[in-house]
């Protein structure tokens, strides 16, 4: 007779490092095509080398970090762009978002607010199914992953009953929990949105969206600018951000990419804010803009909206968006279609 494990066993049955399931390890590489082979003894031997300045730099229950932080701003930048560790990545990500302050200011609040009722209760219960389905943590129907995403963004839309909830809450409140718990997921999120260390991300959810109109206008005219010809010839195939890229900016790339990837523009997101938002989309486009002037309107379109096939090593990827320098620019953009808007 068959084992009943056999028989009951799901049809995707291999786990990558993060979580995810697969058919097979080869649907995971295809999946994930950037990873870097964690076996191999040197990588081990830089990871630990990597953890234990990360530990220092951090210090006991996260001592020393501010201080290290202010004296040697020019290494926590360097080191955090190369990527954090793994198994500190939940735990820094809450001391460069100011989070972790503000879930001790506010102790108890998240209880509260989860046993509070909420309008959207019905919509939050129709997409948590949506959100990283084929992630361990998340696929049990009523599972510990769906029930604890659930309560953040339940608890999230009684929080703040302007913006609510919108579906695209449902990948950075899924990434969060991947890695931290209930309550420290929620108070990211609240500092991420309400901007306790970068600008607001509530705009990305409000009615209109009016932050993604926003980001989307300066995302096109940045591209126009680095780019004339291919600016030109998505303008001449009517090609417009909001066609492909509206979900890079409201997920920040959470289910766009491939997910070491995703991992490690998080952590600069977290350390440097929207602006590495940009870099990556605008990179990503500027590397594959060979094969995207070739390309008529609907195999254009199909190329955008599967920009993870276009990808290329991490590194060299991340390495191309920090060579943009976009911050000035974005500036000037912001005021102009603020001015546009205010006329």
């Amino acid at each position: 007779a068959v084992p009943t494990t056999q028989i009951n066993r799901p049809p995707r049955d291999y786990m990558d490092e993060y979580g995810f399931l697969h058919l097979d390890k080869k649907e995971s590489d295809e999946h994930n095509p950037l990873s870097t082979p964690a076996e191999s003894k040197e990588y081990q031997q830089r990871q630990t080398r990597r953890l234990h300045k990360w530990r220092k730099m951090i210090g006991a229950g996260g001592s020393d970090w501010k201080e290290y932080a202010r004296r040697k701003p020019a290494v926590v930048k360097r080191r955090v762009r190369k990527g954090i560790p793994d198994s500190l990545r939940g735990w820094v990500w809450q001391l460069l978002s100011g989070s972790r302050e503000l879930l001790l200011r506010n102790e108890g609040v998240y209880e509260q607010l989860v046993f509070e009722s909420s309008v959207s209760e019905m919509d939050i219960i129709r997409d948590i199914s949506r959100t990283f389905p084929s992630h361990i943590f998340f696929q049990q129907r009523h599972g510990p992953g769906q029930r604890s995403l659930y309560n953040v963004l339940k608890a999230y839309s009684v929080y703040d009953r302007e913006v609510g909830y919108v579906q695209g809450m449902g990948f950075i409140a899924g990434l969060l929990l991947l890695y931290m718990g209930e309550e420290d997921a929620f108070w990211m999120l609240v500092a991420l949105l309400k901007g306790a260390v970068h600008a607001p991300m509530e705009g990305l959810y409000q009615p209109g969206l009016p932050l993604v109109q926003q980001y989307l206008w300066q995302f096109q005219r940045m591209v126009e600018e680095l780019s004339p010809k291919l600016g030109a010839h998505l303008e001449a195939e009517n090609i417009h951000p909001s066609m492909y890229a509206s979900q890079w900016f409201i997920t920040v790339y959470s289910y766009s990419l491939p997910f070491d990837l995703v991992l490690r523009i998080w952590d600069i997101f977290m350390l440097e804010g929207m602006k590495i938002v940009f870099r990556v989309g605008l990179a990503l486009i500027l590397c594959a803009q060979e094969e995207l002037l070739e390309l008529p309107f609907e195999k254009l379109v199909a190329a955008l909206r599967n920009i993870r096939q276009l990808t290329v090593d991490p590194d060299l990827l991340l390495r191309e968006a920090m060579s943009l320098r976009v911050s000035k620019k974005l500036e000037e953009l912001e005021k102009e279609f603020k001015a546009q808007a205010a006329a």
